[in-house]
């Protein structure tokens, strides 16, 4: 066997059962190697550990109510829709069908791609490493900061979006940074973990690219939304 498939087998036999409920639609773990993409992370009481504890430290001084409002509203929502500001009230599921479709099945990958990761290095959240941070979202008692999860989504959902709006590229990854921040802001992910869901969720994309049902999907998708926000078809 080779050690990539080894790797991701001794981590899906660690795994538990109601983790593993999820399935992949197009992309799995051992596909994307998601536990060899994803380095281990900064051992706690490491300097690397130090620094992200003081950076959330730093976040938590100067974060603004409605920094924190705006977390939680983040927080909430793991869908395609996080980008709906960019593209106004067009950007609906009865506009969007086939769009929402598709994003529903990344989030699937997304999350069983992250999931591989997140039970293999079992990490603890900061709150729970360090009691002096305050929260300001819903927090877990789960160790399964790394990789964050949402950042994943998050991430994921915007590349499949930028392939079918390159026109709107920058903004479409800003938000998407935009979100993964979010999760600092809240005091509920190190920045290691949301650096860890980016690279994940590209090495995740690169997959995807290659997958024949989602590039038949995405062409589909692709078609409708730019129908919608009336742009030609091909930028």
């Amino acid at each position: 066997m080779q050690k990539s498939a080894l790797l991701v087998s001794v981590a899906l036999v660690l795994t538990p059962v109601s983790a593993l409920a999820r399935e992949a639609v197009f992309v799995t773990p051992e596909q994307s190697e998601a536990i060899l993409i994803v380095p281990p992370p900064p051992a706690d009481g490491s300097e690397a550990h130090q620094a992200d504890l003081a950076r959330l430290h730093e976040i938590e001084r100067t974060r603004t109510p409605q920094q924190e409002e705006a977390a939680r509203a983040d927080a909430g929502n793991q869908t395609i829709f996080m980008f709906k500001p960019l593209f106004g009230d067009v950007f609906s599921e009865a506009n969007l069908p086939l769009t929402v479709a598709l994003a529903r099945r990344v989030f699937e990958d997304a999350k069983v791609n992250v999931g591989a990761a997140k039970h293999l290095y079992n990490r603890k959240r900061p709150y729970a490493a360090d009691p002096t941070l305050h929260p300001a979202c819903p927090t877990t008692p789960k160790d399964d900061s790394y990789p964050s999860g949402h950042s994943m989504v998050g991430w994921l959902l915007g590349l499949t979006l930028v392939e079918m709006v390159p026109e709107r590229r920058d903004d479409i990854l800003a938000r998407a940074a935009g979100f993964a921040f979010a999760r600092n802001i809240c005091g509920v992910h190190y920045p290691s973990d949301i650096e860890a869901a980016r690279a994940l969720a590209y090495a995740v994309h690169g997959a995807l690219a290659q997958n024949p049902s989602y590039k038949t999907e995405l062409a589909a998708a692709r078609a409708e939304l730019r129908k919608a926000l009336n742009l030609p078809e091909t930028p």
